[in-house]
């Protein structure tokens, strides 16, 4: 991994940690044209572990990460991630595999990463 993707994981864990409380214990990015795709293990909290325990309680957790993520980055961009890039971030797409303990995360820009 890259010096580049190792700082953008870096970013992404410290926004997971400031909104949730607790970063991916291993999270991966790879650049692929104007996309970063990153996926995270080890993202649930142990409150988060008790409640999926139910079907109910999975939809929660989905419903809640999915949409919490995604509202963060709609209201601001963390610090550094463009500038990391040198690109404007136009959507993020993100879901989470509750019963796997894991997450994706697909960034697009508006230009190639290089």
């Amino acid at each position: 991994m890259g010096k580049k993707e190792t700082v953008f994981n870096e970013i992404v864990r410290k926004v997971r940690k400031e909104l949730y409380g607790k970063g991916p214990d291993r999270i991966y990015t790879h650049f692929v044209e104007n996309m970063a795709v990153t996926t995270m293990y080890g993202i649930l909290t142990p409150t988060e572990k008790f409640i999926i325990q139910s079907e109910e309680g999975k939809k929660v957790i989905h419903n809640a990460r999915t949409q919490m993520i995604q509202e963060i980055y709609k209201q601001q961009v963390p610090e550094g991630l463009e500038e990391l890039v040198d690109s404007k971030l136009l959507h993020l797409f993100s879901d989470i595999k509750v019963e796997e303990d894991m997450a994706v995360s697909v960034f697009i820009f508006e230009k190639p990463i290089v």
